[in-house]
């Protein structure tokens, strides 16, 4: 591991706080795990069952098997599609809980939450195939919510209706002909780890398959998450706010809001907007919210609330002394964040039955009463505040400007406005002409394997040098939220030419009050899917297979299982990726030869592993260069023939 932890400015002076009250952070916790164990960071220690944990010795007789005799290339596909399991599961419940709450509204069981954006409902329903015309919008929203819990529990051989409904009909070809295409989530999710169970599926490229059809679960679960959370929130657009810890107000109530579903976070700000007298009266100058992970994507792109940090350090924002309250719903939340707050005011709020820290609060969250759960949060928060050390408050003045909420339709909202009739034409002109190289899509978390932030910055600079249109999702997109790179200087500090010339083209027809950035947010992790959503329109009018179509992804520090889920389902769908660690399939030739070499000739995305931003942004740039190419002798070739005709 670098003995540089952060490009962070703020992160740093947070981390030399840290030091000096003694409290060991997760970057302390990750040198002290230093050297990591060979057998797990190669794949090939199998835990499955109790006779173990066995690991694979190459040159010692009878330790180049498991006990059972499983080879290397057996135990490292059981794990790596373990990881797509878990990630699945965390994604498509997420979505499940989503659909849940739309069907409660359209049941009229619920007060607080209403159908918000009545336009995307329809919209979605018509995709999917549910009736619309002449009917109210509860019933609609009925049917689309239905439809979504039915992803879950179906156990025929129906395909799956996000899936079916949202890919192009060449890559729906390949699925099918690979046997991948999944029909429940459930279904899915539990025949893969029944493969997986000690004395089952041997065969690699076998548990790769089933794993690739659990990803393409973490898809379906993703892209319903994201269509219902517009349908009940409302569809993002464009936002000016800022990003970093400066973003805490040392005057104010401070609430982080944390984690990955919106259910609870949009009630917060909801409650939070009636509630500032009730701060005021407790001598604050009003309450401020912040987001950390994806929690904090919801509403920053949705409300415009600012990004405190990302997943890496999420512990430095207790550490500024000013964070009230830090309410935390499931995923990617530290359970150190207890421990820290011990050593200051801060209240750390669970909310969520399947997700509790020992030693904190935790308020359960009822969607029958939501906006009532919301302001007992925002009243814990007031409370400590009352109790707050101004002596310990040490807040960096470090924050950037943020231009945000570029979902896919504001995105093609400001395409219209330059071409009306074909708004994607913008972009596949741009890229036919040789302005732009193409698109590469940013996700994924923090690993402190490496610098934290640096690998993000690096390739988001590099690309952008190479004039490539950037998206970015999740904790990535935190990064470049934190670092400058979500506003109009990032542009004129960092891209090349062509992406110039672009970006100024959009900035001419926007009209909005804020230039255009360099990057262009998507939302949270679950939103990838809008990022492949404009994928399948590139393809459709490039008029290209996906495989060939000039995208990328990349998880410049891929962390959890969901990444590797996310990674996966983009593979199936034609994207090559990279990421940014090496990942536990090296352990194995087989396996890794099939995840980066001949997922190539199947599907069309492959894997890479590459930890050196610069080579990593570098083979990026061939790759979308190679598409480009072949696409352009692909339509000459065609021009030659029917010339010839």
């Amino acid at each position: 591991m670098s003995d540089k932890r952060t490009i962070d400015v703020a992160a740093t002076q947070m981390l030399d706080k840290a030091k000096e009250i003694g409290f060991l952070t997760t970057f302390d916790r990750a040198k002290a795990q230093e050297p990591r164990c060979t057998f797990g960071n190669t794949g090939i220690c199998c835990r499955i069952c109790l006779q173990g944990p066995c690991r694979i010795l190459p040159k010692k007789p009878g330790g180049n098997k498991g006990i059972c005799g499983a080879m290397d290339y057996t135990i490292v596909a059981r794990n790596i599609v373990r990881y797509i399991a878990g990630g699945s599961a965390a994604h498509s419940d997420h979505g499940r809980h989503i659909a849940e709450t739309v069907l409660h509204v359209a049941e009229g069981k619920l007060k607080d939450y209403q159908i918000t954006d009545p336009v995307k409902l329809i919209a979605v329903a018509k995709k999917i195939g549910v009736e619309t015309e002449g009917r109210d919008v509860l019933a609609v929203a009925k049917d689309v919510a239905t439809a979504a819990l039915n992803e879950f529990g179906r156990v025929n051989e129906d395909e799956i209706t996000w899936i079916t409904a949202n890919s192009n009909e060449s890559t729906l070809d390949v699925l099918r002909k690979t046997n991948i295409m999944p029909s429940g989530i459930n279904l899915s999710l539990a025949q893969l780890l029944h493969q997986t169970h000690a004395g089952n599926d041997a065969d690699p490229v076998n548990i790769i398959f089933g794993g690739l059809k659990a990803a393409l679960c973490d898809y379906d679960g993703m892209a319903l998450a994201t269509d219902l959370s517009d349908i009940l929130f409302g569809t993002g657009v464009p936002v000016v706010t800022e990003a970093n810890l400066g973003a805490i107000k040392a005057e104010k109530v401070n609430i982080a809001l944390h984690g990955h579903n919106p259910l609870l976070s949009q009630m917060v700000v909801k409650a939070a907007k009636e509630m500032q007298e009730e701060a005021k009266a407790a001598g604050a100058a009003g309450i401020n919210l912040v987001g950390i992970c994806c929690t904090g994507n919801e509403v920053l792109t949705r409300e415009g609330v600012a990004i405190a940090t990302n997943f890496a350090t999420q512990e430095l924002a207790i550490l500024t002394g000013a964070m009230d309250a830090m309410v935390v719903d499931v995923q990617c939340i530290m359970p150190s964040l207890r421990s820290l707050a011990e050593c200051y005011h801060t209240k750390i709020i669970t909310t969520m039955p399947i997700m509790k820290i020992p030693g904190s609060y935790h308020l359960a969250f009822d969607e029958h009463r939501a906006l009532d759960s919301a302001k007992e949060i925002i009243r814990l928060a007031i409370d400590a505040y009352k109790t707050r050390d101004s002596a310990k408050v040490c807040i960096p003045d470090v924050r950037n400007t943020v231009v945000a909420g570029f979902t896919l339709e504001s995105l093609l909202n400001i395409f219209k406005k330059i071409n009306a009739d074909a708004p994607i034409r913008v972009l596949t002109d741009a890229i036919a002409a040789g302005e732009i190289k193409g698109v590469a899509l940013f996700a994924g978390c923090n690993n402190l394997k490496g610098t934290h932030d640096e690998n993000h910055f690096t390739m988001a600079t590099e690309l952008a040098k190479n004039d490539v249109f950037i998206v970015a999702t999740g904790c990535a997109a935190q990064a470049f939220a934190k670092e400058g790179l979500l506003n109009g200087e990032g542009v004129q500090k960092y891209a090349g030419e062509g992406l110039k010339k672009f970006i100024a083209r959009l900035n001419a027809a926007a009209g909005l009050t804020a230039e255009l950035p360099l990057v262009f947010h998507m939302g949270s992790c679950v939103d990838n899917s809008r990022a492949q959503d404009l994928a399948n329109m590139m393809a459709i009018e490039m008029g290209l297979d996906n495989r060939d179509v000039p995208y990328v992804a990349s998880a410049p520090e891929a962390m959890s299982e969901k990444a590797v889920a996310i990674g996966s389902w983009n593979v199936a769908l034609g994207n090559p990726v990279h990421v940014g660690v090496v990942a536990p399939t090296v352990g194995s030739t087989l396996v890794n030869d099939v995840v980066t070499k001949v997922a190539e000739d199947v599907f069309g995305g492959f894997f890479f592993w590459e930890t050196d931003p610069v080579k990593a942004s570098a083979r990026l740039v061939d790759i979308l260069e190679e598409r480009n190419w072949k696409n352009a002798m692909r339509k000459k070739a065609n021009q030659a023939k029917e010339e010839a005709n």
